[in-house]
């Protein structure tokens, strides 16, 4: 694309990024008239749809994963993005082009001012308006598959004005208490919004009090409901190491040959059971099919960045999105695996309205030192409060800027044979890719 071309998109994408400032709206109605002013694109597409806490992206990178080496054309729409925001919108493994995207937002803008100055209308929101850019293009596409992540929640989310054939709940947390609720049960209330009558739900590994509550909306709505815990094993081969972990998955219908998974983590065991349930699911009950060849390919394929990534071996530098305690102690789990007793230094950041505290709880007693990081969004911790945070931990901290932060804690790791953790915030993991990207 020509710089000319470049800079028309960056101006669509401060008008759509503009639209933040709206916060959340949840209100169907608006995402499917708009969808309405442009024929319903999204009536035109078969969606697997996955909501929940923590896994949800990886379990969607790793369904879209196996289908594409099914043969499919699939689509993947996750959120929020790292460094572009091209990233969301992908088709058979690769993002939306920049002109494909200016083109998008100059046919669907128009219909949305259109909408919003009719009586009682509103301009659609940042995520709303994404959503139904990326039906569309998914439709111009010719996209057989599209593996759909819900935004936040999932009964009011823009994301569910579709009919999957599956949907599909992950570990559900406490998270967006101004939106979601207080409680897991309230939590996992929104997440179940998503089931639609007779259409199957993909429960994953969760808490009893929020798989109840899957359950119940499933039973009430007359859907199936498939438990991953009871149906799928998954199970290390060997050591894991920085390059990913050999696993083995056994369901009631098969027993798979070793996959070398590329992903790191213990954590990613649940969303390997809880993506092969969601891909037999539909393999059994729907036209679309993946054997034990596409399953293995799809696996060993897959990529999905920030989940305990390793940006380099010598030493070990891992990036993970670990925002919440859920993530906190998943990633703790990780490196204690990872690390196996060498020390561990955290660079480190959070968004103001994340629970600091619990998330320093779990990452306390695998950490040896700390180095905050000033976040450049309007949303971030400041730097002085995270520090007191990190320090009430118990955990030795200083505060610098990412660049430096990065070059002193591989310094530090190389003088103690340790490991370099830069985790917290989705922002953070953006900025750092970023600089891999610019290197």
């Amino acid at each position: 694309m020509n710089a000319g071309c470049r800079s028309s998109l960056s101006e669509r994408l401060t008008r759509l990024f503009a639209r933040t400032a709206a916060g959340v709206k949840f209100d169907l109605d608006v995402t499917r008239a708009l969808l309405g002013r442009l024929g319903n694109p999204h009536q035109a597409l078969q969606f697997v749809h996955v909501a929940g806490t923590n896994g949800k992206g990886s379990v969607c990178a790793m369904v879209e994963s196996v289908f594409r080496a099914a043969g499919y054309r699939t689509a993947l729409y996750t959120s929020p993005h790292m460094v572009r925001f091209n990233e969301r919108i992908r088709v058979e493994g690769r993002e939306i082009s920049d002109q494909e995207l200016a083109d998008l937002f100059d046919l669907v803008d128009p219909h949305d001012q259109s909408l919003a100055a009719a009586p009682g209308g509103r301009e659609t929101t940042f995520f709303e308006l994404t959503t139904v850019m990326a039906f569309e293009y998914f439709r111009r596409q010719g996209v057989q598959l599209a593996v759909l992540e819900t935004g936040m929640g999932g009964r009011l989310d823009a994301t569910n004005v579709v009919d999957p054939l599956l949907s599909v709940i992950t570990r559900i947390g406490i998270e967006h208490r101004e939106y979601l609720g207080d409680t897991l049960e309230q939590i996992a209330g929104e997440k179940a919004g998503i089931i639609k009558p007779g259409r199957a739900v993909i429960c994953g590994a969760m808490d009893p009090a929020a798989r109840a509550v899957i359950e119940e909306t499933a039973a009430r709505r007359n859907a199936p409901f498939v438990s991953v815990e009871e149906t799928v094993s998954v199970r290390r081969v060997g050591r894991p190491s920085l390059s990913g972990q050999k696993v083995k998955v056994e369901t009631e219908n098969a027993a798979y040959p070793p996959v070398t998974l590329p992903l790191a983590g213990s954590y990613q065991l649940e969303n390997v059971a809880t993506a092969v349930s969601a891909v037999e699911y539909l393999s059994q009950a729907t036209a679309f099919n993946a054997d034990e060849g596409a399953i293995r390919r799809g696996l060993e394929s897959v990529a999905w960045p920030g989940r305990c990534q390793v940006l380099s071996d010598h030493p070990p530098v891992l990036l993970d999105v670990a925002h919440n305690p859920d993530a906190a102690r998943a990633l703790a789990a990780a490196l204690r695996e990872i690390a196996d007793r060498r020390k561990v230094i955290l660079v480190f950041s959070l968004l103001a309205d994340k629970d600091c505290r619990g998330v320093l709880k779990e990452l306390a007693p695998v950490v040896t030192r700390c180095i905050v990081v000033q976040l450049h969004t309007a949303r971030a911790m400041p730097a002085d409060a995270l520090l007191a945070c990190v320090k009430q931990a118990g955990i030795e901290c200083s505060i610098l800027p990412l660049a430096d932060a990065r070059t002193e804690a591989i310094e530090w790791a190389r003088e103690h044979d340790g490991v370099v953790c830069i985790a917290g915030s989705l922002y953070l993991a953006g900025e750092v890719l970023g600089i891999n990207k610019e290197h």
